[in-house]
């Protein structure tokens, strides 16, 4: 299929088998090595793992709450964004850090303005499910420029207007995963 002869890719085959990339038995041929088998092992932690094993707490607010007292919570909790709920305690918008600086910049009555002005709202929220893996988070985090998704559960996969918090999972979630992984190995 390489229209190249076997004396020609033989010394490349030599090398990959000394690296242990490949291995090689006679009558049997080459075959992956144990450093090709741990690197595609490796490249399935994200994928096999699954966001509700590693979402963390939602910081909620409810829509009424003030700028002032978002952006309280937002530096006590030490986060980027703030889940907003509705009086049911379903998912009724996000507000992020550039949402709060935004509306207080030479705004005198932002403190005292709901953040269901600020936030925003469905359908322009990025959602995931607990039961979709990291790798599906950090595609969707990526794609659409956020640092952390709310983890909604949805009875009806239709509406997302019924959909209930369970959790939240961020950039910094993924790497510590990453890097737990590492330090296993």
């Amino acid at each position: 299929m390489l229209t190249v002869s076997r004396p020609t890719i033989r010394s490349d085959l030599s090398l990959l088998v000394m690296l242990d990339y490949i291995a090689a038995k006679p009558k049997v041929g080459y075959f992956l090595g144990e450093k090709a088998e741990k690197k595609e092992s490796d490249s399935y932690v994200l994928r096999d793992i699954k966001v509700g094993e590693v979402q963390g707490m939602p910081v909620v607010v409810d829509v009424k709450t003030t700028v002032q007292d978002a952006v309280v919570t937002l530096f006590l909790e030490n986060i980027g964004s703030l889940i907003v709920t509705d009086e049911e305690g379903k998912l009724a918008g996000v507000i992020s850090r550039k949402d709060l600086l935004k509306v207080t910049l030479g705004n005198p009555n932002a403190s005292s303005m709901p953040v269901s002005m600020v936030m925003t709202r469905q359908p322009n929220i990025v959602t995931i499910t607990p039961e979709e893996s990291v790798l599906e988070a950090a595609r969707k985090m990526i794609h659409h420029q956020v640092d952390s998704l709310p983890v909604v559960s949805c009875p009806d996969v239709s509406s997302e207007s019924e959909c209930r918090i369970v959790g939240r999972i961020t950039k910094t979630t993924i790497i510590k995963l990453l890097l737990d992984k590492v330090d296993q190995d």
